[in-house]
């Protein structure tokens, strides 16, 4: 089953309010309101997409180790996803994905990562829950993403409503604002050019990593 199969099968079940998180349709319908107004802003296209240099980076993996982007990017091209965090079940099946095709992107010597806002202790449970190989980044208050062009502030109604949920974001991400990124997927370029982009307004909605590998193929090839 491909990724957004699983992402849309589960989202029918929450949707439908079905257990383990049996939430009532007014919060589906305030989570609909956000991701409207969201896409309607215009945010994924002004966020960084091909042809585009990406910023250079240097975050701490959750063992406190500096993981920069220009050293990794000397060895090969880099496959970036940017995600909410490991509170977001739809974030989580989407690492998963990411760690089932990492055998293909290592055949064309493209390393991965992934970067969200969460804390150190938050990001060695996403890699303990979804079994990773590869690096979590944290990303203090979102800098990266904010360079990316894909940090967003929650308007304030879904503040209200994540405080309902106990969805802190302020803990989770040792933060005292209310943002995110949106999730996002990139292929770099060794020269730093982004070859590859794709930015998701709605959060259920993710890239099947196999739409990569033509990328890297012809990044192979040019290299070859």
């Amino acid at each position: 089953m491909s990724l957004q199969a699983k992402l849309d099968t589960f989202k029918v079940d929450f949707e439908a309010g079905k257990p383990p998180y049996s939430v009532p349709r007014s919060v589906i319908e305030t989570m609909h309101r956000a991701t409207a107004e969201l896409i309607a802003s215009g945010a994924a296209q002004r966020a960084k997409k091909a042809g585009d240099v990406a910023p250079s980076f240097s975050l701490t993996d959750p063992e406190g180790n500096i993981v920069s982007s220009d050293e990794i990017l000397k060895n090969g091209p880099l496959v970036v996803s940017f995600y909410r965090g490991v509170w977001c079940p739809y974030c989580n099946m989407e690492l998963q994905a990411l760690e089932a095709a990492k055998p293909a992107f290592d055949r064309y010597g493209a390393s991965l990562l992934a970067i969200s806002p969460q804390t150190a202790p938050n990001s060695r449970k996403s890699v303990r829950q979804n079994k990773l190989t590869f690096p979590i980044l944290s990303d203090a208050k979102g800098k990266v993403g904010a360079a990316f062009g894909l940090r967003f502030e929650l308007p304030d109604y879904l503040i209200e409503l994540y405080k309902s949920l106990k969805n802190d974001l302020p803990t989770f991400n040792d933060d005292p604002g209310w943002t995110l990124p949106m999730p996002a997927r990139y292929v770099i370029g060794q020269d730093g050019t982004i070859l590859y982009s794709e930015v998701n307004p709605d959060y259920t909605h993710r890239p099947e990593p196999e739409d990569m590998i033509p990328v890297l193929q012809r990044a192979a090839a040019v290299k070859a």
